[in-house]
C-alpha cells in the first residue's frame, strides 16, 4: 500500500514538498497537459506534450512560455555591389550564433524559421558610393518570396566617398518554415555596401547585420 504522507504538526511547507513529491513519483504525467485541463484560473503551468513547450493560463486559454527556441545574428563581412540599377536583390548573412533560424542549404540568402511565433528582427547596412551624383538606396524585408508590403527603406548619398549606416527594427509572425530575406538595390551602381576593415584603434564594421529573437509563440 502506498501511503500519502500526513501532515507535520503546523510545518505546512515541508508537508507541501513532500506531498508534490510524493504525487510526481505516483502519477507521472502530473504536471502535463491534458484536453481536460483548463485555463479558466490564471497561472496553472503546464508542460505541452504536443508541442514540447510549456503553457500557463492566462485569461482563458493556455498561453506558451518561450524557452531558448529562436534567436539569429548575422553578418555579411564583404562588399556588396550590384551589377544592374533599380535591380533587388538579396543579402546573404553568415550566423555567428542561432538557435531554430538557419541559412537555407540550398538558398543560402533565405533565413529559414524552425519554430511559429513572433520575432523581433533587427536590420542595419553601411551604404557608400563612389560618385558625386545622388544615389538612391533601397531596403526591404521579403517573407516566402514576397516582398512585405509598406516596407521599403530609401537612403540617399550625395558625396563622393561618403558613408551612412541605415537601420530599423519591426516585428514580424513567422509560421515554421517561412524564410525571410533582406533585399536591396540602388539608383547607380557607383553605390554599394561598404565593409570596412579593422584599424589599429577599432575592430572591422560588416556591410549589413541581422538579428533576430523570437518574443513568444
Amino acid at each position: 500500500m502506498i501511503r500519502v504522507p500526513l501532515p507535520l504538526s503546523d510545518d505546512w511547507k515541508t508537508w507541501s514538498r513532500q506531498l508534490t513529491s510524493f504525487l510526481s513519483n505516483a502519477i507521472p504525467n502530473l504536471g502535463h497537459k491534458t484536453d481536460l485541463d483548463n485555463p479558466s484560473q490564471n497561472g496553472t503551468l503546464l508542460w505541452d506534450d504536443v508541442n514540447e513547450y510549456p503553457v500557463i493560463s492566462k485569461n482563458g486559454e493556455w498561453r506558451q512560455i518561450v524557452l531558448e527556441d529562436g534567436h539569429y545574428n548575422g553578418a555579411v563581412s564583404s562588399d556588396q555591389t550590384a551589377a544592374a540599377i533599380n535591380t533587388a536583390y538579396a543579402l546573404t548573412y553568415t550566423s555567428s550564433s542561432s538557435d531554430s533560424i538557419s541559412n537555407d542549404a540550398t538558398n543560402p540568402s533565405r533565413i529559414v524559421f524552425s519554430e511559429t511565433g513572433e520575432y523581433m528582427i533587427s536590420f542595419s547596412a553601411q551604404i557608400s558610393a563612389g560618385s558625386s551624383s545622388s544615389v538612391d538606396f533601397y531596403f526591404w524585408p521579403r517573407v516566402n518570396g514576397t516582398d512585405a508590403v509598406g516596407s521599403t527603406m530609401v537612403n540617399t548619398l550625395k558625396n563622393n566617398g561618403a558613408r551612412l549606416v541605415v537601420s530599423r527594427t519591426a516585428i514580424f509572425t513567422f509560421a515554421a518554415g517561412d524564410y525571410l530575406e533582406a533585399m536591396w538595390a540602388v539608383s547607380d551602381t557607383n553605390g554599394f555596401l561598404d565593409a570596412t576593415a579593422a584599424t589599429a584603434f577599432c575592430p572591422a564594421a560588416p556591410a549589413s547585420t541581422i538579428a533576430i529573437t523570437r518574443m513568444h509563440g
